[in-house]
């Protein structure tokens, strides 16, 4: 069975799709694989943050690209923030975007 990936909306569809032509060309190609085998991709594609809270990470020669992510019953895969990693450890700013957005998601 495939798996869809969609934005939880345009904001997070503009903010996804402005990353840097190799960043996001990295992040197609694991949407794609994403589609075709699920979530659970593991690293060095996707991660677990928290407990309904996942990233994938959009490698180019520009940096890394972190997109969280939450994954429905019906095989839905819903981007909820995305953003350009500019430390290793993903900033509490970003992750706490992430879980507002998941819990406004599931409501």
């Amino acid at each position: 069975m495939e798996y869809k990936v969609v934005f939880l909306n345009n904001k997070v569809e503009k903010d996804t799709l402005s990353f840097p032509k190799g960043i996001l060309a990295n992040f197609i190609h694991i949407v794609e694989m994403i589609e075709e085998f699920g979530s659970d991709l593991g690293m060095p594609y996707t991660s677990k943050v928290e407990k309904e809270l996942f990233e994938i990470r959009a490698k180019g020669s520009e940096g890394i690209g972190c997109s969280f992510f939450c994954t429905t019953k019906g095989k839905q895969v819903v981007i909820l923030h995305s953003f350009i990693k500019k430390t290793q450890k993903i900033p509490k700013k970003e992750i706490e975007i992430a879980r507002r957005r998941l819990k406004e998601f599931k409501k």
